[in-house]
């Protein structure tokens, strides 16, 4: 009894020793080069989270702290109509440019990556992809030119030859949020098409023989096997292109600027966001705000990853 707990004890003190030595200089080493990285997070991504939500529940003028309110900042956001509109627009926008976006990319992917000749697939793709090289802010200013109300407009020149009168895209209520998704689409979609391309070459060609043996047309082909196998792809370009859409700033601030212009119906969250921070020196009430819709993008996240598990199981 006493040899066999001795050869325990030294079986225990002899893993323990080599838990003391896991640590070698080669593991210092890397440690020693992934340090920057990880003070980078620290300092530019966890700190500055961390600090906002303490100033949400701080009256602000600044970013170094103030009084103590408690939720009256939270409360002052979820009650101001301009928040709800700003909301209203941003999920507006957001769904028709997802849907759209996502929709539209997915089939002409599926057109490109069916083209027989591989040169001609090449230049699909670099004619396609080529938007999304372009700065979000040569774009603005090129659907300016593109959407000008007069009759000097691109479109409005063109819809001229029909009879049309010019139409106010970016100046009329009724069209601007339209105008961004169609801008939006036209930025987005050649990145889209190029990751639905990569992921149609993963699609077994058996599954294709096998419905033309079942007597499938190309239609078929496509809803019965492309689009389920295709499933996650797509929704992971969903999620990804409504966290963008819930973060839309740039395009609508350059051209309805900070006003959200005409009439307001441009205003989105991040865009309240940047009034109420830079603008009204509240920043108690912009990261309140900020928030507000991290947990709405989380949520929507969370439901569409919940939805997909749910049909996967059913």
């Amino acid at each position: 009894m006493e040899r066999k707990a001795d050869l325990s004890m030294n079986k225990s003190m002899a893993i323990k020793s080599r838990k003391r030595k896991k640590f070698t200089s080669t593991d210092w080493a890397g440690y020693l080069f992934s340090a920057p990285l990880v003070i980078g997070v620290l300092a530019f991504a966890i700190y500055p989270m961390i600090g906002a939500l303490v100033l949400s529940f701080q009256k602000s003028a600044s970013s170094f702290g103030g009084e103590w309110i408690g939720l009256s900042n939270y409360k002052f956001v979820l009650s101001d109509s301009i928040f709800w509109k700003s909301l209203y627009n941003t999920v507006y926008m957001g769904i028709l440019a997802v849907i759209l976006g996502t929709a539209f990319s997915f089939i002409l992917a599926t057109f490109i990556h069916n083209i027989p000749w591989l040169q001609w697939r090449n230049f699909f793709k670099g004619v396609y992809f080529l938007p999304n090289v372009v700065s979000l802010v040569a774009t603005s200013i090129l659907f300016q030119f593109l959407f000008n109300p007069g009759k000097e407009g691109l479109l409005n020149f063109v819809l001229s030859f029909a009879g049309m009168d010019p139409i106010g895209w970016f100046t009329n209520p009724s069209f601007s949020r339209f105008s961004i998704v169609l801008m939006t689409l036209w930025g987005m979609l050649g990145y889209n098409t190029i990751i639905f391309i990569a992921a149609l070459t993963s699609v077994p060609r058996d599954l294709y023989e096998a419905a033309e043996v079942d007597g499938a047309n190309w239609f078929k082909k496509w809803l019965y096997i492309t689009v389920p196998y295709l499933k996650p792809i797509i929704l992971f370009m969903v999620i990804i292109s409504t966290i963008s859409a819930m973060k839309r700033f740039t395009d609508v601030w350059l051209i309805g600027g900070t006003a959200g212009n005409p009439a307001g119906s441009l205003m989105t969250v991040v865009l309240y966001i940047y009034r109420n921070a830079f603008l009204a020196s509240q920043m108690g009430i912009a990261t309140a705000a900020s928030y507000i819709l991290f947990m709405i993008i989380l949520i929507l996240t969370v439901l569409m990853l919940l939805s997909n598990r749910k049909s996967n199981l059913d």
